[in-house]
């Protein structure tokens, strides 16, 4: 199908502005599908120290369906459950990734090493045929027109020019240029607060002298969380109190005494010792006619279950594949309306429930932190509650979902290990992505003529689950076949994104909630 930029002429489809992992991936994304694309970043080289540190399986997922997981797994170990202590040092909660089987097919929480993950991600990237990466490009501004937006670039020689394209994902960071021409304000969430982020490399002999697990010290004197990196890697978040300045705390003196508890300068590297005010912020634009924000253009939250990174690549996950559709001419432009719809009310949701738990862990006052404790601990009948990351997160609840909302709809759908000739594979791997019909064959739901023939106009792959038979695919540890069961349900209607639009007991209804998509992916 011809591709509208061959019509408009535009130099690139889409350029996307900052090249780190949001960014990178967002590239990637876009070169998978075949569409012209410049990446640019003012950056040479990748930063070569920690900053983000944690990812979950829905990343993972979307990096292994463009064949990016290999090059980034040599950096990623699991996520440790996070025990949470109380002010008088008791254990007073766990938080922990979910029980195996995993939904996804991956290990449900994960820590990994920034800078190579990044250079990886950048590789795979340049690696697509479709894909022009500059590095040392700066963007100085740009127009909007109803057919392009017009970019002036810079290079690291001072050089400048002009490109066109159709779109334009903005990806360049907190302090993003691209928002700021547009004009597009934060909406402040209400959470600010100065902490210390601390990397270390601990030598193999003082590794014991650290927790054996994730912490969380809830102390009102100085409440303190703690994460085990890859590796030798060990990453302390440490409040600032009042009156100390941020830039004197960052000195390696201040660091190694603020550390003396656990560990001294003989035992470690400090690695990275860096100042932050945790925001929670939220764009009140996503689009701006033909520009797009993502990552922390778009949005800023606390850092307390590690879902930074992980909001900036859902953000690209989402909008590439409606931008693919619309470049293709399947769908009218106005399915871009639901990015933002989506992806604005996520966040604000995700960064509500973080906030709730930065409020829990940042209580500074001695007798209300005793209170939260007797709390937390009475919630689950005197005993430490163990709650998982992965119920933190929300679902979809807005956007590209059919209504009225069954508890399925905007979930993830499930990624089941898939019994094949070769051995056990994972679901995506066996039946492909993009829109998928997935039916439980223990209930089979019967498809008319008038339903398949929808399915094959709107390209939506067919995908039978059940007890081994021809064109049947048989899962190994039952994962969709509970997730149909506790959803009750027959069939489900998958996003590109892995995301359920829509789940259905009997043919009629199934009818029913494709005539809808159809209706709504014109």
């Amino acid at each position: 199908m011809t591709l509208s930029s061959e019509q408009t002429r535009n130099d690139f489809q889409v350029v996307v502005v900052g090249h780190g992992p949001s960014g990178a991936i967002a590239a990637s994304l876009l070169g998978d599908r075949g569409i012209r694309t410049l990446a640019i970043d003012r950056q040479l080289e990748v930063y070569d120290k920690p900053r983000a540190i944690a990812i979950d399986h829905e990343i993972l997922r979307l990096l292994d369906n463009i064949g990016a997981a290999e090059r980034v797994l040599p950096y990623v170990a699991p996520f440790p459950a996070s025990q949470h202590f109380g002010a008088k040092g008791q254990l007073i909660r766990r938080i922990d990734m979910v029980a195996e089987p995993y939904p996804l097919g991956y290990t449900p929480s994960m820590v990994f090493t920034q800078p190579p993950v990044e250079a990886a991600l950048r590789e795979h990237a340049a690696a697509y045929d479709s894909v022009e990466v500059e590095l040392g490009t700066e963007l100085l501004g740009f127009e909007q027109s109803t057919d392009r937006v017009t970019l002036h670039l810079r290079n690291d020689r001072g050089a400048t020019r002009d490109v066109t394209a159709d779109y334009v994902i903005a990806c360049d960071g907190a302090s993003s240029g691209t928002r700021q021409q547009l004009g597009i304000a934060f909406e402040d969430l209400v959470f600010d607060e100065p902490w210390l982020v601390v990397d270390l490399q601990v030598n193999d002999a003082s590794l014991s002298k650290l927790p054996q697990t994730a912490a969380q010290f809830c102390d009102p004197s100085r409440p303190t969380t703690f994460i085990i990196g890859p590796g030798n890697h060990r990453r302390f978040e440490i409040m600032l109190l009042p009156g100390e300045d941020p830039r004197e705390m960052e000195t390696a003196a201040q660091v190694w005494r603020l550390l003396a508890r656990w560990i001294t300068p003989d035992d470690a590297t400090l690695w990275r010792a860096a100042s932050y005010r945790f925001h929670a912020l939220v764009a009140k634009e996503w689009r701006r006619g033909r520009i797009f924000l993502a990552g922390d253009a778009a949005h800023q939250q606390p850092p307390f279950i590690g879902q930074g990174m992980c909001q900036g690549i859902r953000d690209v996950g989402n909008l590439v594949w409606k931008l693919d559709r619309v470049l293709r001419g399947q769908s009218n432009a106005k399915l871009l309306d639901s990015y933002g719809e989506e992806r604005g009310e996520h966040v604000r949701q995700l960064t509500s429930r973080i906030k709730a738990i930065g409020h829990v862990i940042c209580e500074r006052d001695p007798d209300a932190a005793a209170a939260r404790d007797e709390r937390i601990l009475a919630e689950d009948g005197g005993h430490p509650r163990t709650i998982t990351r992965q119920e933190i997160v929300p679902p979809l609840q807005t956007g590209l979902l059919a209504f009225p909302l069954h508890p399925a709809h905007g979930t993830l759908f499930p990624q089941p290990w898939i019994r094949t000739a070769e051995g056990r594979r994972r679901l995506d791997s066996v039946a492909g992505t993009g829109w998928r019909l997935v039916l439980d064959m223990r209930n089979e739901l019967e498809l008319s003529p008038d339903l398949r023939a929808i399915l094959t106009r709107l390209d939506i792959r067919p995908i039978r689950i059940g007890p081994s038979a021809d064109d049947v695919l048989t899962e190994e540890d039952g994962v969709l076949a509970a997730w149909f069961d506790r959803h009750g349900c027959h069939a489900a209607v998958v996003r590109p994104d892995h995301y359920v639009f829509g789940v259905a007991s009997e043919t009629s209804a199934l009818d029913a909630l494709l005539t809808d998509l159809a209706e709504r992916l014109r």
